[in-house]
């Protein structure tokens, strides 16, 4: 009888056991899953921060060079390209559009030295560097979620317990455009006069 006793314990232990393990991990995939979307919305966030800027400093820049109609047309495109992407790879194609878009109005500031001086234009471009700076600061933070994620997805027994479920799936990575990538990898000019 002691025999039987401690052969249906074991047996009770070992599925309790499992079940804890398999409980565990599951949440533990909900929980992964979870900081990536808080991640995306983060993104979302200050895209659409961004997005709400870009028409201010596009009236801006017309006042001064009315003749650069296809300049602002584009990031007009660009800025409806980037709000309306419904997925990681839209949204940095979007990005990458963007990012072209508003060079070539930089680029027109750099033209016009009264426009630069304006005060406007000044506090525009600096809420423009900042949102720029929590972008890339969301972009890592989802992907490194988005990596945890993956990797929890691929790895045993999560991926068993993935297959089971058939609920968790991995995430794209949001990649940097490869105009920032140009700007981050190029060396800093340095001059002295």
């Amino acid at each position: 009888m002691n025999v039987a006793l401690i052969v249906l314990l074991v047996v009770v232990a070992l599925v309790v056991i499992v079940v804890a393990a398999i409980w565990g991990t599951y949440n533990s995939l909900v929980k992964l899953d979870e900081r990536v979307n808080e991640a995306w919305s983060d993104i979302t966030v200050q895209l659409k921060y961004r997005a709400d800027l870009i028409p201010n400093l596009v009236e801006t820049v017309k006042g001064y060079a009315t003749h650069e109609k296809s300049a602002f047309e584009n990031v007009t495109k660009a800025r409806a390209a980037v709000m309306g992407a419904k997925d990681v790879k839209s949204t940095a194609e979007a990005e990458r559009t963007l990012e072209g878009a508003l060079s070539k109005i930089f680029a027109i500031a750099e033209a016009y030295p009264e426009l630069k001086a304006n005060t406007n234009f000044q506090q525009l471009q600096l809420q423009l560097q900042d949102v720029e700076d929590k972008i890339q600061a969301a972009r890592r933070f989802y992907n490194a979620g988005a990596k945890e994620l993956n990797t929890k997805i691929k790895i045993f027994p999560s991926n068993v317990i993935n297959n089971m479920v058939g609920h968790f799936k991995t995430r794209e990575y949001f990649e940097v455009p490869e105009t920032e990538k140009a700007k981050i990898e190029q060396a800093p000019e340095v001059k002295f006069n």
